[in-house]
């Protein structure tokens, strides 16, 4: 849950993590997450409006992420954001999920300007886009079967790593040793911005298969694999600047909060005069400050939901109207 003035800012966002909850089961179980978002949601909106020492009559609209993703967890936000809308007689608005994640480094003292390339990753999502305006998307590359943050997430899982996988694997590959694997950098062997990474997947199940896992392996292999993501994300992104003729650049999304991707996309998009934009750590994963952020953009140019209680699970990003 956040707070968000247009004149002062973030006012309060809170966050409770499912995280614990899932890690026995190594990934999201969409039930339990929907269940516990009942239980959760309402304590959260509480806590929100006490920290940003805001009353409901205060408030001039409730936003809520409305797709795409599990459709249940987004049912519970859904129904609660339009009943507090009504209850309170201010507008409703569902927003999409990937705008929010966009619009994230809105967030920040020192914001992009449009038009920019946006390298949306994630572990659902890693896509190439033309952000012209709020609103106003047009995507120019995403991956053909799994994201850049599964194949993260499976890898973690094969090395026998904790859930979330992703955060876990980075750490480790802290200690490990280049050159001792190599794996394949997907599709930067032929021209375009499209990705690919189910065979790298494939590729880090023989290399598990085929030795002992000991530590120090495991170390080497969690290297190699960021290695290779890290270098396709940077290299895809490099050539959609290149083609778009921008020079500016934003990293959303939870793989936008790996340390060695920041790093090594802001060397090479500097090293040709262009600037690297980031959501702040926090920001990268989900979270609702990003959501009033987006959904704020349009509620102050007229838009708003009607009484129905709609999610969606699939959203097209291209299908949003621009501002």
């Amino acid at each position: 849950m956040a707070v968000y003035d247009d004149a002062r800012g973030l006012l309060a966002h809170e966050l409770f993590s499912q995280v614990e909850l899932h890690r026995i089961f190594g990934g999201v179980v969409p039930e339990l997450a929907s269940r516990d978002h009942v239980r959760r949601l309402l304590p959260l909106v509480k806590s929100a409006l006490s920290l940003a020492a805001t009353a409901p009559v205060e408030l001039s609209g409730v936003v809520y992420t409305a797709g795409p993703g599990l459709i249940g967890a987004l049912l519970t936000g859904a129904a609660l954001g339009r009943s507090l809308a009504y209850g309170w007689r201010i507008p409703a608005l569902g927003v999409h999920h990937l705008e929010g994640h966009l619009l994230a480094p809105l967030l920040e003292p020192e914001a992009p300007d449009f038009p920019h390339l946006a390298l949306l990753v994630s572990g659902g999502h890693t896509m190439l886009i033309e952000v012209r305006a709020v609103g106003s998307y047009v995507i120019l590359g995403q991956t053909r079967d799994d994201a850049a943050g599964e194949a993260f997430d499976k890898t973690a899982k094969l090395l026998g790593l904790p859930y979330p996988g992703g955060p876990e694997l980075a750490q480790l590959a802290l200690s490990g040793r280049p050159g001792v694997f190599t794996f394949p950098r997907p599709m930067l062997d032929r021209a375009g911005l499209e990705f690919s990474f189910s065979g790298l997947k494939t590729a880090v199940l023989h290399a598990v298969r085929a030795c002992e896992l000991t530590t120090a392996v495991k170390a080497d292999i969690a290297y190699a694999v960021q290695d290779a993501i890290v270098e396709t994300l940077v290299t895809k992104a490099l050539r959609g600047l290149e083609e778009t003729g921008l020079d500016t650049l934003v990293v959303s999304g939870g793989v936008g909060a790996n340390k060695a991707l920041r790093a090594r996309m802001r060397a090479a998009v500097e090293a040709r005069g262009g600037r690297v934009f980031y959501p702040r750590l926090e920001f990268c994963t989900d979270n609702a400050a990003m959501i009033a952020v987006a959904g704020l953009k349009r509620l102050a140019a007229g838009q708003h939901s009607g009484l129905a209680i709609e999610a969606r699970a699939q959203w097209p990003l291209d299908a949003l109207e621009a501002l």
